[in-house]
């Protein structure tokens, strides 16, 4: 059997082909194909640089701030270049140039000059969109968590500001006149359920906010009958789960806890009827996120917060504070615990992130302090047993600040410190 070494010159002669012809086209091959090929026959191609002729990134033209300036340096090397040299630059340009020559370059120029000049406002409109609102060394408390990713500090103040300007999109006003069959009551006493639903499956507060809200806004769309009420309020406590929860609710949840008072095509048709009338925008800002916000800025402990947290809860079931907007109604929750827990009133650095000044926050705080001092229904007990647990600091027993103490704050103007 003959070598693999030889096997050219056999197959050679069966196709009648001399060797040295056949060498001598395989030279001329070898020398046809590119080097960096390892297949043979394979056309010679263009080098290019990688992706610049793919798309229209030929068109693109990536403008810098400093290329103008550089630009403007070598015109003014070039005018302060000696004698001999603008002689010998004239000597070597040609005489001959028409003036179609020089207006074309002109226009070139200018055409360059004011295409940087469109580049550079661009970039400069770029960087002032993409800068930060700035925050005062006094009032920023974001910077100790500049190593906590999960805290994104560069933009906790932007988000919240954000949501502050949201709010304007969910402003509820009263309601009720457009409700033939349901009255404030009914509605305290369905708030005062849902809270028992949180506690009992144990979800995040900001579902039993969300569900709050998305029940009143529904509400200010659509008449309900009365029997339809609780299928509203747990259809809307089972969207704000899927929009809070890592693991939300079923509908088999809520037929068990509503005793099958409803079946389950009636939860799936109000589930599409709330999103519908609320054009599937359910991301509304609610008081608790303000809360957490508020606390941090001040810098108070978890007590104060989870009084806070009580004031807030209690103000869902009444209905003169539902046209309050939640950043308001956030910050003077916490304004009152702040003045029963006896700690500063409201110290710059909670009006610079809130906004809000203690006159804005009067209306508000007078109502809730006369909401918590003298509860309408004695039936109304779920938030009030809640924080009586010693896992929310028995919140619920404190004693209130005194009135005129809280009138001192409020109002300082109306008690003129006594010159001994």
């Amino acid at each position: 059997m003959p070598s693999v070494r030889g096997r050219r010159g056999l197959v050679a002669a069966a196709l009648n082909v001399p060797v040295e012809q056949q060498q001598h086209e395989e030279q001329e091959v070898s020398k046809s194909k590119r080097s960096t090929s390892p297949c043979l026959g394979v056309p010679k191609l263009k080098k290019r640089r990688a992706l610049v002729d793919m798309t229209n990134a030929h068109k693109v033209h990536i403008s810098f701030l400093g290329r103008k300036k550089k630009k403007k340096k070598q015109q003014e090397v070039k005018k302060t270049s000696s004698p001999s040299e603008k002689s010998q630059a004239e000597q070597r340009s040609s005489t001959s140039e028409s003036t179609e020559g020089k207006s074309s370059e002109n226009d070139e120029e200018e055409k360059e000059e004011a295409e940087e000049e469109a580049e550079e406002q661009a970039v400069c409109h770029v960087e002032q969109d993409l800068v930060t609102s700035e925050v005062p060394v006094e009032f920023d408390v974001d910077s100790e968590n500049r190593d906590d990713c999960f805290m994104i500090p560069e933009y906790a103040k932007d988000i919240f500001d954000y949501l502050k300007s949201r709010e304007e999109k969910f402003v509820l006003q009263d309601y009720m006149c457009q409700q033939p069959s349901i009255n404030a009551e009914m509605r305290a006493i369905l708030v005062d359920w849902l809270v028992e639903v949180q506690e009992n499956f144990e979800l995040y507060h900001e579902t039993l906010y969300l569900a709050v809200k998305l029940t009143d806004h529904f509400l200010a769309r659509t008449p309900i009958h009365r029997d339809s009420l609780q299928l509203v309020g747990s259809t809307a406590m089972l969207l704000a789960s899927k929009f809070e929860e890592r693991d939300p609710l079923s509908v088999d949840n809520f037929l068990y806890i509503c005793d099958d008072a409803y079946n389950r095509e009636q939860f799936l048709h109000m589930e599409a009827s709330i999103l519908q009338a609320l054009s599937f925008d359910i991301g509304i800002p609610v008081a608790y996120h303000f809360l957490r916000r508020y606390a941090k800025c001040a810098g108070v402990g978890m007590d104060t917060l989870t009084l806070a947290r009580y004031f807030s809860e209690l103000s869902l079931m009444d209905f003169e504070l539902v046209q309050e907007r939640s950043s308001l109604l956030a910050a003077a929750c916490l304004l009152l615990a702040l003045l029963t827990k006896d700690l500063p009133g409201w110290p710059p650095v909670l009006q610079f992130h809130s906004g809000y000044e203690i006159s804005e926050l009067a209306p508000v705080v007078r109502k809730i302090y006369s909401m918590v001092a003298q509860p309408t229904s004695s039936e109304l007990k779920v938030v009030r047993s809640k924080y009586s647990h010693e896992v929310f600091f028995r919140v619920a027993s404190l004693p209130l600040v005194d009135y005129d103490v809280l009138e001192k704050t409020l109002e300082p103007q109306r008690f003129p410190l006594i010159q001994l």
